[in-house]
C-alpha cells in the first residue's frame, strides 16, 4: 500500500469509530509495524489533522474534524468518465476493471444533479475494427514495469524477422491501436521501441534492474528533444 493511501486509511479508519484505537490495532489493519504508525500519525499531526492521543495509549480523531468531500466540474467529470472508458476499451483486463470500478466510484459521490447530466454525456470511447491482437500478458508486462523486473522475448520486426531480446522495461505508450513498449535493450546497448502485438514468448526475469543515470524514461525524452 502506498503511504500517501495508509494515511487516508488511518483518518478513515479513526473517523468511522471515534473510540481510542491503539498503534498495534492500527498496525495490524494496515499490515505494518507500530512504529511505522506512530510516525504516520506525527505527520497527519503537522498536517493540520487533529488527531490526539499517544503512543502506548491510543488516538482517536477530534469530534471537530470534517473531512471535505471532492467536487468536481462537469469539465473536469467528463474528461475522468471519458479517460475511464478509454482505459476501459483499450487496456488489459486489470486496467479495465480498474476503470469500470473508478467509473462506479466517481458517480456514486456526485450529487443527484450531476448524475443526471452524466446521464445525458456525448462523449463516447469505443473499441476499433483496427484493433490489433496482443498475445502476451499485458498485465504481467504492466507489472514488470513497476517492479522494475528485466524482460527477456523474442521481437518478429516488419519483415517477420525473430530476434531474442532483454530489455529493462521503462514505460507504455498508446498510439492507438498499437501499445508501445519503451526499454533500454541491452542487445542494442540503446533505447528501443518494442510494438507489444509482435513481442513473443514474453517471460518476467527475477533480475531486477534500478534506475541508471543515461537509460532511464528521463534520458529517453531528452534525447529525443535534442
Amino acid at each position: 500500500m502506498r503511504r500517501a493511501d495508509r494515511l487516508f486509511r488511518i483518518v478513515e479508519y479513526l473517523k468511522a469509530r471515534r473510540t481510542v484505537v491503539t498503534a498495534q490495532k492500527l498496525a495490524n489493519v494496515l499490515e505494518v509495524s507500530p512504529r511505522t504508525i506512530y510516525r504516520d500519525i506525527a505527520d497527519l499531526n503537522a498536517s493540520g489533522i487533529p488527531i490526539m492521543g499517544e503512543a502506548g495509549v491510543g488516538y482517536i480523531l477530534s469530534k471537530d474534524h470534517k473531512v471535505q468531500p471532492l467536487m468536481f466540474g462537469l469539465e473536469e467529470i467528463d474528461a475522468l468518465i471519458l479517460g475511464a472508458q478509454m482505459v476501459k476499451n483499450w487496456g488489459d483486463k486489470g486496467l479495465a476493471q480498474a476503470a469500470s470500478q473508478a467509473i462506479d466510484k466517481i458517480t456514486t459521490v456526485l450529487p443527484e444533479s450531476i448524475q443526471k447530466e452524466l446521464e445525458q454525456t456525448f462523449l463516447f470511447s469505443m473499441t476499433s475494427k483496427t484493433e490489433v491482437i496482443i498475445n502476451i500478458d499485458f498485465t504481467a508486462l504492466r507489472r514488470a514495469i513497476r517492479g522494475k523486473n528485466k524482460l527477456d522475448f523474442s521481437y518478429e520486426d516488419e519483415k517477420k524477422s525473430l530476434t531474442s531480446r532483454r530489455v529493462r522495461p521503462l514505460s507504455l505508450a498508446f498510439f492507438s491501436p498499437v501499445w508501445l513498449l519503451l526499454a533500454w535493450c541491452e542487445k542494442r546497448d540503446d533505447f528501443r521501441n518494442f510494438r507489444i502485438d509482435r513481442i513473443q514468448d514474453l517471460t518476467i526475469s527475477d533480475d531486477l534492474f534500478k534506475d541508471e543515470k543515461g537509460k532511464r524514461v528521463q534520458d529517453y525524452c531528452c534525447a529525443m528533444q535534442d
